[in-house]
Order: structure tokens, then C-alpha cells, then sequence
């Protein structure tokens, strides 16, 4: 399994315990879809590798309680800590032409209905307070809230993103 054909899940934040079990970040909109996740891959120097849950104990703030087969000890745990956590995009549902996974919009090109084009889309801030897409034009960085009604069609195969930003937010970036 190659990175390219694979999202990430999230990483390994911390021990749990003294058995081999650890606290994963799961860096994802809906942690509660991945309950009953029974395997993933770890990124362990460069190399994706396969590993089997026996437990997974939801908590709160996106982290779960995991034990992984073959980890048994907290040395063991210690090899996988602070590591990237992935799951093939296959698994991933097909989503209509308003919604979008985070990872999938990385260098569309996003427009706005009024402003026209605005720049690549470099990075998805994905805050609990105030969501942001973070755009590059040129050199000028231009943060638009994730708003409801914000996405107006997201074409997969142009690679663009059409949005309905506040009005005069992208002048006040973009017009000086």
C-alpha cells in the first residue's frame, strides 16, 4: 500500500497504560465513523504497515484508547508513538457535488462566484470554532470561514472548488 492511495487517519499521540495500548488521534471530521475500525497502517520509516485492532474505546476530543496485536508492551507502544496513521481511500464513501473530504480539494483551484478565481487551495484549518480554507494566490494567503451555504459545487475533474464567500471578503485580501 503506497501513501498516495491511502488518507490519514490520524497518528499515535501517547501511551495509555503500561500493556501496549495508546491514545489515537483520529484527525477526521466524524471520529465516530471509525468505532469499529478493525485494522490501519502505520507509517513506520517511510513504509506503511498493517496493524490489527483487538480494542478501540472511544473517547472525547477525537481520541480513542487502542490496542494494537503485536504491541504488548510499553516498549513496544514506544516504536509507534507520534507516528501518521492511515486507512485506504477506498474505504471512503463517494460524496455528492457540495461536500468534499478535506484531503481531496488539495490543490484545487477555488472560485468564487462573485470574485471569479481565487487561487489553489493549499490546507483545510480544520478549528471547532471557526473551520477555514486556507488559499494561495501568488503569494497572499486568503482564509475563508467554512460556512454553511459557503460551497456552491466541487468538480472533481476540473479540480475546482466553486464557493459563495462573504461578500468583500476576498477583495480585502486580494485588492490593495
Amino acid at each position: 500500500m503506497q501513501q498516495s492511495d491511502c488518507f490519514q487517519l490520524g497518528y499515535i499521540a501517547k501511551l495509555h497504560g503500561y500493556k501496549g495500548e495508546v491514545s489515537l488521534f483520529l484527525d477526521v471530521t466524524n471520529p465516530e465513523d471509525y468505532r469499529t475500525l478493525d485494522a490501519f497502517f502505520i507509517d513506520i520509516n517511510g513504509q506503511l504497515t498493517p496493524f490489527f485492532v483487538q480494542s478501540f474505546q472511544l473517547k472525547n476530543k477525537g481520541f480513542a484508547a487502542v490496542k494494537l496485536e503485536g504491541i504488548d508492551s510499553e516498549n513496544d507502544a514506544k516504536v509507534i508513538l507520534r507516528k501518521s496513521c492511515y486507512l485506504p481511500l477506498s474505504v471512503l464513501p463517494e460524496l455528492d457535488d457540495i461536500h468534499f473530504y478535506d484531503h481531496e480539494i488539495m490543490g484545487f483551484q477555488l472560485v468564487d462566484v462573485t470574485y471569479g478565481k481565487v487561487g489553489i487551495i493549499e490546507q483545510v484549518l480544520d478549528n471547532n470554532i471557526n473551520p477555514l480554507i486556507l488559499v494561495m494566490q501568488n503569494e497572499k494567503e486568503v482564509l475563508i470561514p467554512f460556512i454553511p451555504g459557503l460551497v456552491q459545487k466541487v468538480d472533481r475533474k476540473a479540480k475546482t472548488l466553486y464557493v459563495a464567500a462573504p461578500e468583500g471578503l476576498i477583495e480585502m485580501y486580494l485588492d490593495e
